[in-house]
């Protein structure tokens, strides 16, 4: 009986040690005694322990750091460049086997390919066509990756170039350069907003000369209308009577400078004015 219990017990155990469960995440690679036997998809496996055994690969996409390196860029300057690479292994029977049994450790690889790579396009650049065509660099890293690496059941997703740093005195120098062509570019927005200014301002004082001119011809013009008007008065209604024209006109002036006039105390003021124009006086009703 107790023979039985043991066994049940060691049976149970061996079971349990067999169990393999894979998540959705990963694929499995299943070994007998060292040799490839069958593809494991997700979920619940159970393998002989010790002479069979699973290995499972992370399907997901991942990122590895090609690390800080120091690079000689083609105008002989040291430039610290790091970069990201974006991969997934496969998830089909074959990508993943070829993950496994074409390459020894498929991250340490793309670390060490995408170090090299960057060495030899970089090289070939100057420091200040390597970061204004990180793009380019990008693209070209890619492209190298893909084909290299496919054999290795890989997909390079994209690659990223994280930094290209100068050596310090040369950023020193760079910033410099920014700063002063930022301040010349200000010192260039402030002139050409004060030549606009003062362009404004001389086409406000233009149109201000040109009001006061236009209201000054059209005063004189009023005055002259009003001397056409009176000269036409006077053909019309003192024809013949110029002498009396000339005195109305040299009352209305006196009248205008507060010249003094005597009024006799029987006589009105309308009849001492028309006696001085020449004009007859009202008679009494």
């Amino acid at each position: 009986m107790v023979a039985l219990l043991v066994i049940a017990v060691l049976a149970i155990l061996f079971f349990l040690l067999g169990i393999r469960i894979i998540r959705p995440t990963h694929r499995g690679l299943i070994e007998v005694l060292g040799k490839y036997r069958r593809f494991a998809e997700p979920g619940f496996h159970w393998v002989i322990p010790v002479v069979t055994r699973m290995y499972q690969v992370n399907t997901t996409e991942q990122m590895v750091n090609a690390e800080p390196q120091e690079i000689i860029t083609n105008d002989n300057l040291n430039a610290k460049v790091d970069a990201q690479v974006y991969f997934r292994v496969l998830p089909d029977e074959k990508s993943v086997k070829a993950s496994q049994y074409n390459v020894n450790n498929y991250q340490i690889q793309i670390v060490s390919l995408a170090r090299t790579t960057l060495r030899n396009i970089i090289g070939t650049l100057t420091l200040k066509s390597a970061n204004s065509e990180r793009s380019k660099i990008n693209t070209e890293l890619l492209q190298t990756l893909l084909e290299e690496t496919q054999s290795w059941g890989l997909s390079i997703v994209r690659t990223e170039l994280k930094e290209i740093d100068p050596p310090k005195d040369v950023q020193e120098t760079m910033n410099k350069v920014v700063k002063a062509e930022n301040e010349k570019i200000a010192a260039i927005d402030f002139a050409t907003a004060t030549e606009t200014m003062a362009d404004g301002q001389k086409r406000a004082e233009i149109k201000k000369a040109e009001g006061i001119r236009q209201a000054e011809i059209l005063k004189a013009e009023g005055e002259a209308q009003a001397i056409q008007l009176v000269n036409e008065a006077a053909d019309h209604y003192f024809v013949g009577n110029a002498q009396v024209l000339k005195r109305l006109q040299t009352t209305e002036e006196a009248l205008r400078n507060n010249s003094k006039i005597v009024v006799p105390a029987n006589g009105e003021l309308v009849n001492v004015i028309g006696d001085l124009a020449g004009v007859l006086p009202l008679k009494e009703k």
